[in-house]
């Protein structure tokens, strides 16, 4: 069956998915001169179309637009490059929001029926409060201290255990690189490092894993002020300043002061000052990137703007080389109570063991697609299957 669709519309279907005609061509196994057929007189088989469909992640229905469409976040975009708002979102970010508002709403309805009470913390700050004041609200109902995270002696445990006090607090956390269990489809840092979801019963937390750590611990603490505010949002914290938006400087400024109170770092900078390892030494005491250290370090006026910056590029070249080696893969299980959030997981296969949901509808929303592997996922959580 031949179809006569809008070269404008497969043009876009392919520029969405971040693809060139060399790359779409490869992916539907055709040559990079019928792509441009394609494009130029807007005719090609059904198959095909349902094929570069599938390849750029598109619903298929959109094919057959007369004009290709905007797309825009179903949710409020805090996000910025160079002060410009960005638009256009990508078909992985707007997959993994369509994902984590579906795992919001299944865990609203089963608290609810469970009779669960709102959650008393949930836009209880507004931007009148101090970003002192404010963080030390926060860090004292959670439990949040500096030398909870010192004492850890890595990264990852650090961000483990502020996850799960966060959690313990009732917010779902989920941590993932990647479109579902998509190895496919990476997040694109520079695009979103995190958003957050407010609710009253279920307020969500979504972290872009293929972030350095430090750099998601300050994402964590950035969308649990959003939280905290009640406000949904997407953010990308460019150099960790948010110029021209009052609600994302409000949460950067609490953010940074949960994770680096003010009167440590002061502390931490008389004795350390002298040291050539300065930086790492804080990093490693703070369990936060060097980045935020010299924000912090810049606004509590130890640093003028010129050695700001300089030392700034530094890191922030370094920093990208970290992150790009940070490792994916390891054991399946492990991660996957990242991507989809302990909390979570635990209470869908709860509900599913006790026959109040199906395995089908449980097995969607995990993003699994074998009985064996929710088996052994669930009993990796205790659960006696």
């Amino acid at each position: 069956m031949n179809l006569t669709l809008k070269p404008a519309v497969l043009r876009w279907a392919r520029e969405r998915a971040g693809l060139d005609a060399a790359a779409l061509a490869k992916k539907v196994g055709l040559t990079v001169a019928r792509i441009h057929g394609w494009e130029n007189s807007g005719e090609l088989r059904f198959k095909q179309a349902e094929k570069l469909a599938q390849v750029t992640h598109t619903p298929f229905g959109y094919l057959y637009l007369a004009t290709p469409p905007v797309e825009t976040l179903p949710v409020p975009d805090f996000r910025t490059v160079a002060d410009t708002e960005v638009l256009s979102p990508s078909p992985e970010l707007l997959d993994v929001l369509d994902e984590a508002q579906r795992r919001q709403d299944w865990f609203r309805d089963y608290l609810v029926t469970r009779g669960a009470e709102p959650l008393a913390f949930v836009g209880s700050l507004d931007l009148k409060t101090t970003p002192q004041r404010a963080a030390a609200r926060i860090a004292a109902h959670l439990g949040l201290t500096t030398e909870l995270r010192a004492q850890s002696r890595l990264w990852e445990d650090a961000l483990r255990l502020e996850v799960e006090r966060i959690e313990d607090s009732g917010v779902l956390v989920m941590r993932s690189g990647i479109v579902g269990n998509n190895t496919h489809r990476p997040l694109d840092v520079d695009e979103f490092r995190g958003f957050a979801l407010a609710d009253r019963y279920a307020p969500l937390i979504f972290l872009n894993a293929k972030d350095a750590k430090g750099a998601q611990m300050f994402t964590l603490m950035h969308e649990l002020v959003h939280l905290w505010l009640g406000l949904t949002g997407v953010s990308n914290l460019t150099e960790t300043y948010a110029p021209a938006r009052e609600t994302e400087q409000f949460c950067n400024a609490v953010a940074a002061e949960i994770l680096v109170p003010e009167n440590e770092l002061v502390e931490k900078w008389k004795i350390g000052r002298g040291r050539t390892d300065v930086l790492p030494w804080l990093a490693g005491h703070f369990k936060v990137s060097s980045l935020v250290l010299l924000r912090r370090l810049h606004d509590l006026k130890h640093l003028g703007w010129d050695e700001f910056l300089q030392r700034y590029r530094q890191e922030e070249a370094r920093f990208v080389q970290l992150a790009a080696k940070q490792a994916g893969g390891g054991d399946f299980y492990r991660t996957q109570r990242s991507r989809s959030g302990e909390r979570f997981a635990k209470a869908l296969i709860e509900s599913t063991l006790e026959g109040r949901t199906p395995y089908r509808d449980a097995m969607r929303l995990l993003g699994i697609s074998k009985l064996s592997t929710f088996n052994q996922f669930a009993r990796e959580l205790e659960f006696f299957v």
